[in-house]
């Protein structure tokens, strides 16, 4: 790849990591639902295109949420606003929840890989337009028996889509009555809990073809490119969050991440 072609690509890199950063913290989406697809269209642009390549790109988003998460959630403790007796007990269901999502993505071709994600993505981005914050479905968070099921799946999912946990995250914690911003701040914290032990697992797995430094699953130069951004973007997604509301550009982005899954379901089905 030349010079001409790769400057580009790691220029969008940047910039798409900055984005990322800004998200995580502003909205709690998580910036692998913005990476994910960034990476995609990166590594296939560099002639690395290959039946694994969702992997690589689900395990990399996977690596910079550790460090986006780490901040933007002390971005938010600062604030006093994460609920740590949520994320305490969301844990361990979302650990094994994130193990069994490699498992099980380390099996499946990246064609089915970009339906799941293509799937997922589009039904959050309709959430995003038309969810309301006023939706609740209980006063208070669910009981062990729920949560268990629930934090499993929240692992489970946001692995296979190379995700923080927060789309998940917090539409759950309004719907049983936790107030926006405290749910924005806590779902923030999901990242590192899925992000940790997933990509652990995923530094273990055989990928035929490959670009250049890739770990396992885990491409070295992208991780290190988009946090060189997330790392500086998050906290600044965090202030925002605290002083804006944040409703118009939940909009922009629903309609924005609809165009992106729509156009992974397109890829997955072949056309």
């Amino acid at each position: 790849m030349d010079m001409a072609t790769l400057i580009p690509l790691v220029g969008l890199l940047l910039g798409i990591g900055a984005l990322a950063g800004v998200l995580a913290g502003l909205l709690g989406v998580g910036g692998g639902i913005v990476l994910v697809p960034a990476f995609y269209y990166t590594f296939s642009g560099l002639g690395y295109d290959s039946p694994e390549l969702m992997q690589i790109c689900l395990a990399t988003s996977l690596a910079t949420i550790i460090v986006t998460s780490a901040r933007s959630v002390s971005s938010h403790n600062k604030k006093g606003a994460v609920e740590w007796s949520i994320l305490r007990g969301w844990a361990p269901g979302i650990v094994i929840g994130a193990v069994i999502g490699v498992l099980v993505a380390a099996q499946l071709r990246s064609t089915t890989l970009q339906g799941i994600f293509g799937g997922l993505g589009f039904t959050i981005g309709l959430y995003m337009l038309f969810g309301r914050n006023r939706w609740q479905l209980a006063d208070e968070m669910p009981g062990l028996g729920l949560r268990s099921a629930l934090s499993t799946l929240v692992g489970f999912l946001s692995v296979l889509m190379g995700i923080g946990g927060g789309s998940f995250g917090v539409p759950i914690m309004t719907l049983h009555g936790v107030p926006i911003h405290r749910a924005v701040a806590t779902a923030a914290g999901f990242g590192a809990i899925i992000a940790i032990p997933s990509v652990i697992a995923f530094l273990f797995v055989k990928i035929a073809v490959a670009p250049p430094w890739t770990v396992g699953a885990v491409n070295l130069p992208a991780f290190l490119v988009v946090i060189a951004m997330t790392t500086l973007t998050a906290p600044l997604g965090a202030k925002i969050a605290h002083g804006l509301d944040p409703k118009p550009l939940k909009r922009v982005f629903g309609v924005f991440l609809l165009v992106i899954a729509g156009n992974m379901l397109r890829k997955s089905l072949g056309y």
